[in-house]
């Protein structure tokens, strides 16, 4: 085995390890905090829920303001997000029924 192939074999070793490693305590989720109580139903342009996953452990709830006012997290907690993640998983039950 020569110098070059030593080496190569080394730098993909080493990136497989460090792929695996968590770079945050908390995963990589996309809300910091608990999020905002509710928001004006008015204003929402947009609505998603990301489930749990490999890199972060909790439902997040976020919204897409209109004006392009931003992104807002929800506490799923609350009244508003838990009605929006039920108006998702319906909307999404009934699309695979069709299908």
């Amino acid at each position: 085995m020569n110098k070059r192939t030593a080496i190569a074999l080394a730098l993909i070793l080493w990136a497989t390890t460090v792929q695996g490693f968590v770079m945050f305590k908390g995963g990589r989720c996309l809300c910091i905090g608990p999020g905002v109580k509710a928001v004006k139903m008015a204003m929402i342009e947009k609505a998603s829920v990301i489930y749990p996953s490999n890199g972060c452990n909790k439902v997040e709830v976020i919204v897409t303001l209109k004006a392009h006012k931003g992104q807002r997290c929800l506490d799923p907690r609350f009244k508003q997000a838990r009605f929006i993640m039920q108006t998702i998983e319906k909307k999404n039950f009934v699309r695979r029924q069709n299908m």
